[in-house]
């Protein structure tokens, strides 16, 4: 019998878990309800944790979750949305929370990349007081950091809460002090990409009980649909690159994945 070509192995992958994405973005308005709907469940998709950044999308994913049993949410204000927020912001992101859908504080973070968007000590004042939320409500934070590891490293140090790091972008020994905090590391894409050094490498040396997978849907898409808009469905190829660098089965470390980011959760 002749080998399955990876079109074919993609094609039967299960057991999915993106822990990131963002299926309230306009690029989604033409097909969401079909890909949502069924489209992503019969290509082997069995939960999704939508990301808010700000408040408009705090209130579209809580009303993803509503909708699809199998899609859960975060609440939180991106690093690039925390410069005009009205004086009740936190106190409604609070009340989202509250609803037992609504998993983590997420997306929140650092991004020094687009400081022109929002000042550094607005950044890390948004980011601080939000995992002094999470802290209170016990849920587990998301975190993005780009162009920050130094300062993202030194909040998580001091507050130490549950929660992964996602689409890591850093070294192996960023990585590590992150892994030893507790906490988890998103890969999604990047690791598919010809000039991905540090994701490859965190990719082989990570714990696979530390590892979760995700998307950044609509962005991020693996190779071969590099610079296409992304969708759950295509973690299938992150699962094949990281298991074919580690030596085991995609379908292992999807199972693996996906109780990963359920107990992270607290998803049943």
């Amino acid at each position: 019998m002749p080998l399955r070509s990876f079109f074919e192995v993609i094609a039967i992958l299960r057991n999915i878990f993106d822990s990131h994405a963002h299926y309230d973005s306009r690029q989604f308005d033409g097909d969401r309800e079909q890909l949502l709907g069924w489209t992503l469940q019969e290509k082997g998709v069995t939960g999704i944790v939508n990301m808010a950044s700000n408040l408009e999308s705090c209130q579209t994913t809580w009303e993803l979750t509503r909708r699809y049993d199998y899609v859960f949410g975060g609440a939180g204000i991106h690093p690039e949305d925390a410069r005009d927020l009205p004086e009740d912001w936190l106190e409604q992101v609070r009340r989202y929370l509250q609803d037992p859908k609504m998993v983590a504080v997420g997306e929140i973070g650092l991004d020094y990349h687009w400081l022109d968007a929002c000042p550094k000590d607005r950044q890390q004042e948004v980011f601080q007081l939000q995992l002094e939320l999470a802290r209170e409500m016990a849920l587990p934070v998301v975190v993005h950091d780009r162009e920050a590891h130094a300062d993202t490293l030194a909040f998580l140090q001091k507050y130490r809460p549950a929660g992964v790091v996602h689409c890591f972008s850093g070294s192996w020994e960023t990585a590590r002090e992150i892994l030893n905090l507790g906490m988890y590391i998103g890969l999604g894409g990047v690791v598919t990409f010809k000039n991905a050094r540090h994701a490859v490498e965190v990719a082989k040396n990570i714990p696979l009980d530390r590892l979760v997978l995700e998307t950044d849907a609509p962005y991020m898409a693996p190779v071969p649909f590099r610079g296409k808009r992304n969708d759950s469905s295509l973690i299938a190829y992150a699962a094949e690159k990281i298991g074919e660098l580690r030596g085991i089965e995609p379908q292992t470390l999807l199972d693996c994945t996906a109780e990963n980011a359920r107990r992270l959760f607290g998803i049943g």
